[in-house]
């Protein structure tokens, strides 16, 4: 059966997030295959008059293809891809599966060369930079059960966070991106967490409903070599199907010179897969008012309210640069709500937020947002 919340989302993405126009080209990926979600992407494309490509992939045959794959025919599956991609002018990407740590058992190895050789070049390389491009999950069992929901009891959570009014999220934003603008030095601090760097000169970027869905940050980059200091995130992060927890980071002039947690090993094989990995290409502060506790997929942490996160690894090209280059982009997110040890951010002297909660007369009306 048809869920109409589905027509609800398909309508925000296509006309909200990617803009469609008349006679634009739209590749709608489906990793996990939920027919009905796609179909209410293909009708609304359709509505707008927009061209719809479709690909379908399954977590399980993508890691078959990975796990014992040949860097030749990774090569070649990604020129594919690439090809593809030059051909359109926007993207969605659409992920589901009913099992978060499919890929927990491919090696390290293969996961180099699918980052080298088809994630950069085909996503971080063209999508990103080239075309208007979302990305979102879709509401299976395995997500409920992440979050340690009922199954309905998140769906209807997650369609509340996907459908927000992000126009007006979007407008009470703006206040945090001129604020981040006119910033050189930023200090955080809170349990186990002293850090400072600074942002001067890197543009603040507002995510209100345009790239990802759910939305809800705006970020930028720290200068490359200024971070120092200790970080400990307090989100678990799941990678390449790996759950790492209480992820604690030292950092000398930019770099990670020390990296702790509960796989302290394969965390470092990760850092170490090139020389950008070790550096920060992002940081950002999470504002979205419906997503308020971790369920352990990074495309929601990131937006907590009170929560901000720092991306090892590539910087955004041509948006918030500062030069760092490497395969990966990994999002690690640390929450200051007060239930949760609290903590604060300063930029240039100046207590910003507090306990996750903006303290200043010009940001207050972020988190009124509903």
């Amino acid at each position: 059966m048809h869920d109409p919340r589905l027509n609800d989302l398909a309508k925000v993405i296509v006309n909200y997030s990617i803009d469609l126009q008349k006679g634009e080209k739209v590749l709608i990926e489906a990793v996990g295959i939920e027919p009905q979600a796609v179909i209410a992407l293909i009708r609304a494309v359709r509505k707008r008059e927009g061209i719809p490509l479709v690909t379908l992939k399954e977590p399980q045959v993508m890691r078959e293809i990975l796990r014992d794959g040949t860097e030749e025919g990774i090569k070649l599956a990604a020129a594919c891809e690439a090809y593809r991609m030059k051909k359109v002018d926007a993207y969605v990407g659409f992920r589901s599966g009913s099992n978060a740590f499919e890929m927990s058992d491919v090696t390290p190895e293969k996961m180099k060369i699918y980052n080298t050789h088809w994630m950069k070049p085909v996503h971080l390389k063209l999508r990103v930079p080239k075309t208007r491009w979302v990305v979102l999950r879709y509401p299976t069992p395995s997500m409920a059960q992440q979050a340690g929901m009922s199954t309905e009891a998140f769906e209807a959570f997650y369609f509340k966070v996907c459908t927000l009014n992000y126009n007006k999220l979007s407008k009470a934003m703006d206040a945090l991106v001129t604020c981040m603008d006119a910033t050189d030095h930023v200090a955080i601090k809170g349990p186990g967490t002293d850090l400072e760097f600074s942002i001067k000169d890197l543009p603040a970027i507002k995510c209100d409903g345009k790239m990802n869905v759910p939305d809800g940050e705006v970020f930028t980059a720290p200068v490359k070599t200024s971070i120092n200091g200790v970080v400990t995130f307090n989100t678990p992060a799941v990678y390449e199907g790996i759950t790492f927890e209480n992820i604690k980071l030292e950092f000398e002039k930019g770099k990670v010179v020390k990296a702790e947690c509960n796989h302290t090993d394969r965390f470092n094989q990760i850092l170490d897969c090139d020389k950008g990995a070790r550096y920060v290409g992002e940081f950002a502060i999470g504002v979205n008012p419906h997503v308020k506790q971790p369920m352990k997929d990074t495309l929601f942490d990131e937006k907590i309210a009170g929560s901000f996160h720092m991306a090892l690894g590539n910087a955004y090209e041509g948006e918030a640069d500062n030069g760092n280059r490497s395969q990966i982009h990994w999002d690690l997110v640390a929450i200051q709500t007060a239930g949760l040890g609290g903590g604060e951010i300063s930029f240039d002297g100046e207590t910003i937020r507090k306990n996750g909660r903006f303290v200043t007369t010009d940001l207050k009306p972020i988190d009124k947002v509903r």
